[in-house]
């Protein structure tokens, strides 16, 4: 492959609901360009961006691919990325090294929610985007429908360029609104020839034209009055306004094509080449370490060298690469690099671009070009690479935190070791994905953004390390309480040969009011009934008591524990012993002071499109919810603001998508604990009860 330099380069996200054609665009464009001779399909598994396993088994994407193509003397590096929902973590990595998108819309489904949130992206990270509304070889798919809803949702910045021609059921050419001249495909083919514009397409055109002058005129009060004064504006004018508009985002194009025939790849390179930014038109944010302040940098091939990895991928079969993007300066196979964050040296000694899974060995890449370095181990996803005693740290991926955790365990007994490590490197290539050792419930925890994820983590186990695991529904941090005061005696007699053991405790147990503290303490023994050297022993039995509840086996909390009386013998007393009298004493005084478990409460928000309220607030009750508020946001959304039990929530991530279409997202934090209903607790108790038994 080519050096490219950074005016020469594109960096474009590919966006869009899952299934939408995104691989296969990318595939017809790489086929257009002739990165490739042949394009492959995703029901055969061998497309360029979908080659991991898991990818080809289940026809989808999971992560992110990049495929650098090269068109008229430019670079585009194009980012595949996953449109289900499980795997955002992959599209945040993608768009934090993109310089503009490019929102694939399937002609037939039309406007998804994944549509949605694309566009929600592109402007949350301010980037330029045009539509490509793809499969308009299907004699169901409408461009008028898709442009219609789209301006409907964002206004008149949406631009047709394009409108289809249609023969006899078939996709066979467009009308170039910006040029208003008619195109036909040669031979089902990517090339086109120039053609007389039909008269069935006269009206639809008036109106994409329409469309298209009114967003001209949008972006300056001068072409406003002479639309509104009825003047005509010039073809110089028009594509001048298009090229500076679609870069700040005021105008969005929407093109027309066929990724399966590679029909519409060809204008969609035109119009990256065109309209899209270089780099050095871009810049990025950082944060200086010497004074903490935020940094806005240009990328610049004239400074010192320095880069972001914004991604890292993990395989034991192609092994480690960090993908990067080229800050400033130029990157040379042979460099040393330092890594600012964790302050380490290392050699570049080969460097890469990757297309797909393939390494396509480069000598050097230029400030805004993407490639990857490999056999770096302490390089990870964030990290920035800079001269030594360079202060900017560039920011690391903005990732989704992960609400959804299953319990796993091995299948095979020994075999802990090995996930543990298996699940580090998956770790390492997905920021999503996480693995907590509850130690309280005896567990441990994999976390992700939803069960489709973390079913598949397990499959990638299973295929890529040859470890098999279970997934389960985790146990919940219960807690145990007492509601009444009492009063005990514990006593630990004991006589065998020698010494014997003798401690005597009267203690009253009640409720302390903090449930944040497992337990208080106090003595008002008189007349040395229990001597001053034991109390230490009292309250060392009463910390191992609260570890374990004896009403289900969960830490206890809220006791206020008082030593009030007792007995000791001058010679078979001793620490162990007063341990035991009130380990014995905890144990009958708490089952006599009406305990109760408690559940863990979270306060969970919901974002949901308006018309899905009331059946989110419906579910919520019946999750035994308690809905505190409602918030309108912009975009027609509401939040809604619960407290419900941590139990409650297990599956929520898949039954919110399935109540929204997937529009609905969610996010929760521990509150406190609260008294579990009667049913839940005689429940969490037989379970104990089996246990023992």
């Amino acid at each position: 492959m080519n050096i490219y330099e950074t005016k020469q380069i594109r960096n474009v996200v590919v966006l869009g609901h899952g299934g939408c054609g995104k691989t296969t665009m990318v595939e017809a464009m790489a086929y257009v360009t002739g990165a490739i001779k042949r394009m492959g399909k995703i029901s055969d598994g061998n497309t360029i961006s979908d080659f991991d396993k898991e990818e080809t088994k289940r026809l989808f994407s999971i992560g992110t691919s990049i495929v650098p193509i090269e068109w008229e003397n430019i670079k585009i590096n194009l980012l595949d990325t996953p449109g289900y929902f499980d795997f955002v973590g992959e599209v945040e990595e993608a768009l934090s090294a993109a310089d503009a998108a490019i929102i694939v819309i399937n002609g037939k489904s039309g406007i998804e929610v994944g549509t949605q949130k694309a566009w929600d992206f592109c402007e949350k990270y301010n980037l330029p985007r045009m539509f490509f509304v793809t499969n308009m070889d299907d004699d169901h798919a409408s461009f008028r429908e898709v442009v219609v809803k789209l301006s409907e949702m964002y206004g008149r910045k949406i631009a047709p360029f394009h409108i289809p021609i249609r023969e006899n059921e078939k996709f066979v050419g467009f009308v170039n609104v910006v040029k208003m001249q008619g195109r036909r495909f040669i031979n089902n083919t990517s090339d086109y020839e120039e053609c007389e514009i039909p008269d069935y397409s006269e009206k639809y055109l008036t109106i994409s034209r329409e469309a298209l002058i009114e967003a001209v005129a949008e972006t300056n009060e001068e072409y406003m009055e002479r639309y509104f004064a009825g003047e005509e504006f010039t073809y110089e004018e028009i594509s001048t306004a298009l090229r500076e508009h679609v870069l700040d985002g005021q105008i969005v194009p929407v093109l027309v094509g066929s990724g399966l025939y590679a029909q519409g790849p060809r204008m969609l390179l035109m119009a990256i080449q065109k309209y899209f930014p270089s780099p050095d038109q871009c810049s990025i944010h950082g944060n200086d370490t010497s004074n903490g302040e935020m940094v806005m940098l240009k990328y610049d091939c004239t400074k010192h060298v320095s880069a972001k990895v914004f991604k890292t991928i993990v395989d034991p079969f192609i092994g480690k690469y960090s993908l990067i993007k080229v800050v400033t300066g130029v990157l040379k196979a042979g460099d040393t690099i330092y890594n600012v964050n964790r302050e380490t040296e290392d050699k570049v000694s080969k460097l890469y671009v990757l297309r797909g899974k393939e390494p396509i060995e480069v000598s050097e890449l230029h400030a805004g070009d993407i490639g990857a370095l490999t056999k770096i181990d302490k390089l990870a996803t964030g990290d920035t690479i800079a001269p030594k005693g360079a202060t900017v740290i560039y920011n690391p991926p903005e990732i989704s935190k992960p609400y959804t955790y299953k319990s796993y365990k091995g299948k095979n007994k020994g075999d802990d070791d090995k996930i543990a490590t298996a699940l580090a490197k998956l770790m390492e290539e997905d920021l999503t994905l996480k693995s907590i050792n509850d130690a309280e419930n005896r567990q441990t925890l994999l976390y992700g953004i939803g069960d489709q994820q973390l079913d598949i983590v397990a499959s990638k186990l299973l295929n890529r390390y040859k470890i098999e695991i279970e997934l389960s529904k985790p146990k919940f941090a219960f807690r145990e309480t007492l509601r009444k005061k009492v009063k005990v005696q514990g006593k630990h007699k004991k006589q065998s040969g020698g010494h014997g053991q003798y401690g005597d405790v009267w203690m009253e147990f009640e409720p302390s009011g903090d449930l944040e503290t497992p337990y208080i303490f106090e003595e008002k023994v008189v007349g040395g009934a229990v001597p001053k050297n034991y109390f230490p022993a009292v309250e060392k039995g009463l910390q191992e008591s609260v570890l374990k509840g004896p009403l289900a086996g969960y830490p206890v909390v809220g006791v206020k524990a008082t030593l009030v009386d007792g007995s000791y013998h001058p010679v078979d007393s001793s620490e162990m012993a007063f341990k035991m009298a009130t380990i014995l004493a905890f144990k009958k005084g708490f089952m006599e002071a009406s305990p109760v478990l408690l559940e863990p409460i979270a306060t969970l928000k919901v974002t949901v499109p308006n018309q899905y309220a009331g059946d989110i607030m419906g579910d919520l009750n019946k999750r035994r919810g308690r809905v505190l508020g409602m918030d309108h946001i912009p975009g027609g959304k509401q939040i809604i603001t619960a407290d419900i039990p941590m139990s409650e929530l297990y599956g929520y991530s898949t039954d919110l998508r399935s109540m929204t279409g997937g529009s609905g997202e969610f996010a929760y934090e521990f509150a406190r604990y609260e008294q579990a209903p009667a049913d839940i607790q005689n429940k969490e108790v037989a379970a104990r009860a089996e246990m023992e038994n």
